[in-house]
Protein backbone atom coordinates (compact mmCIF):
# COMPACT_ATOMS: atom_id res chain seq x y z
CA UNK A 1 0.00 0.00 0.00
CA UNK A 2 1.53 3.26 -1.16
CA UNK A 3 0.03 5.42 1.59
CA UNK A 4 -1.06 3.48 4.70
CA UNK A 5 -2.00 6.76 6.39
CA UNK A 6 -4.71 7.41 3.79
CA UNK A 7 -6.89 4.53 5.03
CA UNK A 8 -7.87 4.16 8.67
CA UNK A 9 -9.71 1.27 10.31
CA UNK A 10 -12.62 1.70 12.71
CA UNK A 11 -10.44 0.32 15.50
CA UNK A 12 -7.65 2.80 14.77
CA UNK A 13 -10.06 5.72 14.65
CA UNK A 14 -11.72 4.88 17.94
CA UNK A 15 -8.29 4.93 19.57
CA UNK A 16 -7.57 8.38 18.08
CA UNK A 17 -10.93 10.11 18.50
CA UNK A 18 -10.00 12.14 21.58
CA UNK A 19 -6.70 13.41 20.19
CA UNK A 20 -6.76 17.22 19.86
CA UNK A 21 -5.15 17.25 16.40
CA UNK A 22 -7.68 14.78 14.93
CA UNK A 23 -10.72 16.07 13.04
CA UNK A 24 -13.47 13.68 11.93
CA UNK A 25 -15.96 14.59 9.17
CA UNK A 26 -19.17 13.03 7.90
CA UNK A 27 -19.25 13.75 4.15
CA UNK A 28 -22.56 12.11 3.26
CA UNK A 29 -24.85 13.31 0.47
CA UNK A 30 -28.02 11.55 -0.68
CA UNK A 31 -29.17 11.47 -4.30
CA UNK A 32 -32.97 11.70 -4.35
CA UNK A 33 -35.32 11.37 -7.36
CA UNK A 34 -36.34 14.51 -9.20
CA UNK A 35 -39.97 15.48 -9.79
CA UNK A 36 -41.62 14.42 -13.02
CA UNK A 37 -40.48 16.48 -15.98
CA UNK A 38 -37.23 17.64 -14.40
CA UNK A 39 -34.12 17.57 -16.56
CA UNK A 40 -31.80 17.08 -13.59
CA UNK A 41 -30.46 13.57 -12.89
CA UNK A 42 -31.15 13.79 -9.13
CA UNK A 43 -31.53 16.17 -6.21
CA UNK A 44 -28.41 16.36 -4.05
CA UNK A 45 -29.49 16.36 -0.39
CA UNK A 46 -26.86 16.87 2.31
CA UNK A 47 -26.86 14.10 4.90
CA UNK A 48 -27.58 16.34 7.87
CA UNK A 49 -30.65 14.37 8.96
CA UNK A 50 -28.75 11.11 9.37
CA UNK A 51 -25.82 13.02 10.89
CA UNK A 52 -28.06 14.50 13.56
CA UNK A 53 -29.58 11.07 14.22
CA UNK A 54 -26.15 9.52 14.83
CA UNK A 55 -22.52 10.28 14.09
CA UNK A 56 -19.05 9.52 15.36
CA UNK A 57 -18.58 11.49 18.59
CA UNK A 58 -17.17 14.96 17.97
CA UNK A 59 -17.52 14.75 14.19
CA UNK A 60 -18.32 17.75 12.00
CA UNK A 61 -20.42 17.68 8.83
CA UNK A 62 -19.25 18.69 5.34
CA UNK A 63 -21.89 19.65 2.77
CA UNK A 64 -20.29 18.74 -0.56
CA UNK A 65 -22.82 20.38 -2.87
CA UNK A 66 -23.43 23.34 -0.59
CA UNK A 67 -20.01 24.59 0.47
CA UNK A 68 -17.54 22.60 -1.57
CA UNK A 69 -18.90 22.66 -5.14
CA UNK A 70 -19.14 25.19 -7.95
CA UNK A 71 -22.49 26.98 -7.69
CA UNK A 72 -22.16 28.54 -11.16
CA UNK A 73 -23.00 25.36 -13.09
CA UNK A 74 -26.01 23.06 -13.30
CA UNK A 75 -23.68 20.10 -12.94
CA UNK A 76 -23.50 18.82 -9.40
CA UNK A 77 -20.31 18.46 -7.33
CA UNK A 78 -17.97 20.27 -9.73
CA UNK A 79 -14.72 21.58 -8.28
CA UNK A 80 -15.12 25.27 -7.34
CA UNK A 81 -12.47 28.01 -7.30
CA UNK A 82 -9.53 27.35 -4.96
CA UNK A 83 -10.34 30.39 -2.82
CA UNK A 84 -13.81 28.99 -2.07
CA UNK A 85 -12.30 25.67 -0.96
CA UNK A 86 -9.62 27.35 1.16
CA UNK A 87 -12.26 29.34 3.02
CA UNK A 88 -14.61 26.37 3.46
CA UNK A 89 -11.97 23.93 4.72
CA UNK A 90 -10.57 26.61 7.04
CA UNK A 91 -14.06 27.25 8.50
CA UNK A 92 -14.27 23.57 9.36
CA UNK A 93 -10.93 23.50 11.15
CA UNK A 94 -8.68 21.91 8.53
CA UNK A 95 -5.12 23.16 8.22
CA UNK A 96 -1.48 22.28 8.76
CA UNK A 97 -0.85 19.92 11.64
CA UNK A 98 -4.39 18.53 11.54
CA UNK A 99 -5.12 14.85 11.00
CA UNK A 100 -8.34 14.59 8.96
CA UNK A 101 -10.57 11.50 8.92
CA UNK A 102 -13.37 11.37 6.34
CA UNK A 103 -16.34 9.03 6.41
CA UNK A 104 -19.77 8.65 4.85
CA UNK A 105 -22.95 6.62 5.18
CA UNK A 106 -23.99 3.86 2.78
CA UNK A 107 -20.97 4.17 0.51
CA UNK A 108 -17.42 5.40 0.95
CA UNK A 109 -17.53 7.44 -2.27
CA UNK A 110 -18.39 10.74 -0.56
CA UNK A 111 -15.36 10.35 1.69
CA UNK A 112 -13.02 9.39 -1.17
CA UNK A 113 -14.26 12.42 -3.14
CA UNK A 114 -13.20 14.75 -0.34
CA UNK A 115 -9.92 12.86 -0.03
CA UNK A 116 -9.24 13.41 -3.76
CA UNK A 117 -10.16 17.09 -3.49
CA UNK A 118 -7.87 17.64 -0.51
CA UNK A 119 -5.05 15.79 -2.25
CA UNK A 120 -5.47 17.99 -5.33
CA UNK A 121 -4.98 21.00 -3.04
CA UNK A 122 -1.74 19.62 -1.63
CA UNK A 123 -3.18 18.45 1.71
CA UNK A 124 -1.68 15.03 2.49
CA UNK A 125 -2.87 14.32 6.04
CA UNK A 126 -6.36 13.04 5.23
CA UNK A 127 -7.61 9.48 5.68
CA UNK A 128 -10.75 7.64 4.61
CA UNK A 129 -12.51 5.47 7.20
CA UNK A 130 -12.56 1.94 5.81
CA UNK A 131 -16.17 0.75 5.75
CA UNK A 132 -17.48 4.16 6.74
CA UNK A 133 -20.16 4.78 9.32
CA UNK A 134 -21.94 1.53 8.44
CA UNK A 135 -19.01 -0.55 9.65
CA UNK A 136 -18.55 1.70 12.68
CA UNK A 137 -22.18 1.19 13.74
CA UNK A 138 -22.19 -2.54 12.96
CA UNK A 139 -19.31 -2.95 15.42
CA UNK A 140 -21.29 -1.10 18.11
CA UNK A 141 -18.74 1.67 18.43
CA UNK A 142 -19.84 4.87 20.18
CA UNK A 143 -22.11 7.40 18.46
CA UNK A 144 -23.83 10.62 19.43
CA UNK A 145 -26.70 12.65 18.01
CA UNK A 146 -27.48 16.30 17.44
CA UNK A 147 -26.14 19.03 15.17
CA UNK A 148 -22.39 19.43 14.61
CA UNK A 149 -20.47 21.45 17.18
CA UNK A 150 -17.73 22.12 14.61
CA UNK A 151 -14.03 22.62 15.20
CA UNK A 152 -12.09 25.83 15.80
CA UNK A 153 -11.32 27.58 12.49
CA UNK A 154 -7.87 26.95 11.03
CA UNK A 155 -5.73 28.41 8.27
CA UNK A 156 -6.01 26.26 5.18
CA UNK A 157 -3.40 27.15 2.60
CA UNK A 158 -4.01 25.38 -0.70
CA UNK A 159 -1.08 24.21 -2.78
CA UNK A 160 -2.97 23.25 -5.94
CA UNK A 161 -1.59 20.43 -8.07
CA UNK A 162 -2.26 20.25 -11.78
CA UNK A 163 -3.79 17.19 -13.38
CA UNK A 164 -6.16 15.93 -10.70
CA UNK A 165 -9.25 17.07 -12.63
CA UNK A 166 -9.79 17.24 -16.39
CA UNK A 167 -12.60 18.42 -18.66
CA UNK A 168 -14.42 16.93 -21.63
CA UNK A 169 -11.96 18.39 -24.13
CA UNK A 170 -9.10 16.53 -22.47
CA UNK A 171 -11.05 13.27 -22.42
CA UNK A 172 -12.21 13.60 -26.02
CA UNK A 173 -8.61 14.17 -27.08
CA UNK A 174 -7.53 10.93 -25.42
CA UNK A 175 -10.14 8.65 -26.99
CA UNK A 176 -8.25 5.83 -28.72
CA UNK A 177 -4.84 6.93 -27.39
CA UNK A 178 -2.61 3.93 -26.66
CA UNK A 179 -1.06 5.62 -23.65
CA UNK A 180 -4.39 6.30 -21.95
CA UNK A 181 -6.96 4.15 -20.15
CA UNK A 182 -10.39 5.67 -19.63
CA UNK A 183 -12.22 3.89 -16.80
CA UNK A 184 -15.96 3.98 -16.13
CA UNK A 185 -16.85 3.37 -12.45
CA UNK A 186 -20.60 2.99 -13.07
CA UNK A 187 -22.30 -0.41 -13.04
CA UNK A 188 -21.93 -2.69 -16.08
CA UNK A 189 -25.53 -2.24 -17.21
CA UNK A 190 -24.97 1.51 -17.55
CA UNK A 191 -21.54 1.04 -19.10
CA UNK A 192 -23.03 -1.17 -21.77
CA UNK A 193 -25.97 1.18 -22.33
CA UNK A 194 -28.47 -1.55 -21.54
CA UNK A 195 -30.54 0.59 -19.17
CA UNK A 196 -31.85 4.14 -19.47
CA UNK A 197 -29.46 6.65 -17.96
CA UNK A 198 -30.60 9.42 -15.65
CA UNK A 199 -27.76 11.48 -17.08
CA UNK A 200 -29.06 11.59 -20.65
CA UNK A 201 -28.01 9.35 -23.54
CA UNK A 202 -27.28 5.78 -22.41
CA UNK A 203 -23.80 4.36 -22.95
CA UNK A 204 -20.18 5.19 -22.24
CA UNK A 205 -17.29 7.29 -23.42
CA UNK A 206 -16.00 5.45 -26.53
CA UNK A 207 -13.18 3.04 -25.79
CA UNK A 208 -13.59 3.22 -22.03
CA UNK A 209 -13.37 0.10 -19.89
CA UNK A 210 -15.49 -0.77 -16.88
CA UNK A 211 -14.27 -1.26 -13.31
CA UNK A 212 -17.40 -0.57 -11.32
CA UNK A 213 -16.76 1.09 -7.96
CA UNK A 214 -19.26 -1.34 -6.44
CA UNK A 215 -16.95 -4.26 -7.28
CA UNK A 216 -14.15 -2.62 -5.28
CA UNK A 217 -16.10 -2.74 -2.02
CA UNK A 218 -16.89 -5.77 0.13
CA UNK A 219 -20.66 -6.26 0.32
CA UNK A 220 -20.42 -7.74 3.82
CA UNK A 221 -19.07 -4.67 5.66
CA UNK A 222 -18.64 -1.98 2.95
CA UNK A 223 -14.87 -1.94 3.38
CA UNK A 224 -12.51 -1.79 0.42
CA UNK A 225 -11.44 -5.03 -1.23
CA UNK A 226 -7.83 -6.15 -0.83
CA UNK A 227 -5.18 -4.52 -2.96
CA UNK A 228 -4.53 -7.86 -4.65
CA UNK A 229 -8.19 -8.12 -5.61
CA UNK A 230 -8.29 -4.52 -6.84
CA UNK A 231 -5.08 -4.98 -8.81
CA UNK A 232 -6.52 -8.02 -10.57
CA UNK A 233 -9.71 -6.16 -11.49
CA UNK A 234 -7.82 -3.25 -13.05
CA UNK A 235 -5.32 -5.51 -14.81
CA UNK A 236 -8.15 -7.54 -16.32
CA UNK A 237 -9.28 -4.37 -18.12
CA UNK A 238 -5.83 -3.63 -19.50
CA UNK A 239 -5.10 -0.80 -17.04
CA UNK A 240 -1.35 -0.56 -16.45
CA UNK A 241 0.95 1.85 -14.63
CA UNK A 242 2.56 3.14 -17.83
CA UNK A 243 -0.75 4.71 -18.91
CA UNK A 244 -2.56 7.89 -17.98
CA UNK A 245 -5.72 6.69 -16.24
CA UNK A 246 -8.82 8.87 -16.57
CA UNK A 247 -11.67 7.81 -14.27
CA UNK A 248 -15.29 8.89 -14.59
CA UNK A 249 -18.76 7.92 -13.39
CA UNK A 250 -22.04 9.83 -13.25
CA UNK A 251 -21.06 12.89 -11.25
CA UNK A 252 -17.39 12.49 -10.39
CA UNK A 253 -18.03 10.78 -7.05
CA UNK A 254 -17.94 6.96 -7.25
CA UNK A 255 -14.94 7.18 -9.61
CA UNK A 256 -12.89 8.41 -6.64
CA UNK A 257 -13.13 4.92 -5.13
CA UNK A 258 -11.32 3.64 -8.23
CA UNK A 259 -8.82 6.50 -7.96
CA UNK A 260 -8.20 5.86 -4.27
CA UNK A 261 -7.33 2.22 -4.90
CA UNK A 262 -5.27 2.98 -8.02
CA UNK A 263 -3.27 5.46 -5.94
CA UNK A 264 -2.71 2.84 -3.24
CA UNK A 265 -1.58 0.40 -5.91
CA UNK A 266 1.16 2.82 -6.98
CA UNK A 267 -0.33 4.32 -10.13
CA UNK A 268 1.07 7.79 -10.76
CA UNK A 269 -0.77 9.24 -13.75
CA UNK A 270 -4.31 9.48 -12.41
CA UNK A 271 -7.04 12.00 -13.10
CA UNK A 272 -10.78 12.48 -12.67
CA UNK A 273 -13.12 13.66 -15.42
CA UNK A 274 -15.08 15.93 -13.13
CA UNK A 275 -18.13 16.44 -15.36
CA UNK A 276 -18.44 12.68 -16.01
CA UNK A 277 -21.64 11.39 -17.62
CA UNK A 278 -23.64 14.23 -16.09
CA UNK A 279 -21.94 16.41 -18.68
CA UNK A 280 -20.94 13.95 -21.42
CA UNK A 281 -24.31 12.23 -21.93
CA UNK A 282 -26.14 15.54 -22.38
CA UNK A 283 -23.80 17.03 -24.97
CA UNK A 284 -24.74 15.76 -28.45
CA UNK A 285 -21.38 16.96 -29.77
CA UNK A 286 -19.61 14.32 -27.66
CA UNK A 287 -19.50 10.74 -29.00
CA UNK A 288 -21.09 7.91 -27.06
CA UNK A 289 -20.87 4.13 -27.40
CA UNK A 290 -23.15 1.25 -26.43
CA UNK A 291 -23.00 -2.53 -26.78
Amino acid sequence: MRDPQALISTQQLEALCDQPHVRVYDCTTYLEPTPAGSDDPYIAVPGRKTFEAAHIPGADFLDLQGEFSDQATRLRFMMPPVAQLEAAFARHGIGDGIRVVLYSVGTMMWATRFWWMLKSLGFENAAVLDGGFDKWKAENRPTEGGPPHGYPPAKFEARPRAGYFVDSNFVRGRIGAQDTAVVNALGPQFHKGLEPSRYGRPGRIPGSVNVSAATLVNASDKSLVSLDDASARFAAQGISKDKTVVCYCGGGISATIDLFLLHQLGYDNLTLYDGSMGEWARDPALPIETD
